[in-house]
């Protein structure tokens, strides 16, 4: 896999957290780095096209009200402490 450069910018204590863990995982500060932005990025495209895709199902009329969605929620509860 090819790479590319980024420069960041850390707080002294974060850059030292990292080197720590570094250390204690055998792996780059780089590397977790990456790890750790990878991570970010796909946890927030996944955040904005749940977004996009409510705001499809809206438009579309593919809702229910709000009574309807709490109840729905009270019987899911309810059934989950009725379990033994």
């Amino acid at each position: 896999m090819s790479s590319t450069t980024l420069t960041v910018r850390l707080p002294p204590e974060l850059k030292e957290q990292l080197g720590a863990l570094a250390k204690r995982t055998r792996r780059t500060k780089s590397f977790l780095a990456g790890e750790a932005i990878a991570s970010y990025v796909a946890r927030e495209i996944a955040i904005i096209e749940g977004i996009e895709q409510g705001l499809k199902d809206m438009h579309a009329g593919r809702v229910v009200s709000h009574e309807e969605a709490q109840r729905r929620v009270a019987e899911v509860i309810q059934v989950a402490k009725n379990r033994p």
